[in-house]
Parts: C-alpha cells; structure tokens; sequence
C-alpha cells in the first residue's frame, strides 16, 4: 500500500514515464518543419534541378548544407516519433512492439547518417 496520493502518482508522468517527453518532441519537430519545409520548397524551385551543376552548385554553399542537415534531422526524428505512436498504439503482442520501434529508429538513424554522409561528400567535392 502506498500513501501517495493518486494525483501525486501520475502528475506529469503518463502511464509509461514519458509520454509527455514525446508529445513536446513531436510538437517541436513539426514546429521546426514548417520553415525548414519552406525554405526547401522555395530553394528547389529557385535552382535549375534538372541540370546537375547546378544542384552541385547549391549544395556546396554552407548554408544550404546547414539547413538541409537540420530538415533531415527533423524530418527523420519526427516521422519515426509518429511510427512510434502508431506502434505502441496498434501492434499488440510486446516482443513484435518492440522489435518494431527497434527497425523504426534503426531505419532513421542509417537514413540520417547515409544523407548526411552524401551531402558531405557532395558538399565538400567528393563524390
């Protein structure tokens, strides 16, 4: 038997200790997407995508490899935030939930680090 409270229990602790945590990441990244995705939109259509100096010429400057290293972060870390949720929320024995997130951060961390190994190689004349 416990003599705390209830309300003293679960206040800002979901069921699993870190719900709250994972909501605020979510909220952010899809915050921190919204100029990001502008910014990339704006940034295609204003370069020549279809002849491939160009490209290059646009990848090798600083800021652009700046921002599109923080768009793939936050695009990866968001998407696997959301795969996540619908996980825990659908598969239902234990082993499978958890094998499930484990290929999911998996996947975006080795997506994360390939594209910011490519974009290095471009960047930096290497590739």
């Amino acid at each position: 038997m416990s003599l705390a409270s209830p309300l003293s229990r679960v206040r800002g602790l979901g069921s699993a200790r870190s719900g709250t945590h994972h909501w605020w990441q979510q909220r952010l990244t899809a915050v921190a997407l919204v100029p990001l995705g502008l910014w990339f939109i704006w940034a295609i259509l204003g370069i020549d995508a279809t002849e491939h100096a160009a490209v290059v010429r646009w990848l090798r400057e600083p800021v652009t490899v700046v921002l599109l290293v923080l768009f793939l972060v936050a695009l990866l870390h968001h998407a696997q935030l959301g795969m996540q949720t619908v996980i825990e929320d659908y598969v239902e024995p234990e082993w499978q939930k958890i094998a499930c997130i484990v290929v999911v951060k998996f996947l975006a961390v080795f997506a994360g680090l390939a594209s910011i190994v490519a974009l290095c190689f471009v960047s930096l004349g290497l590739g």
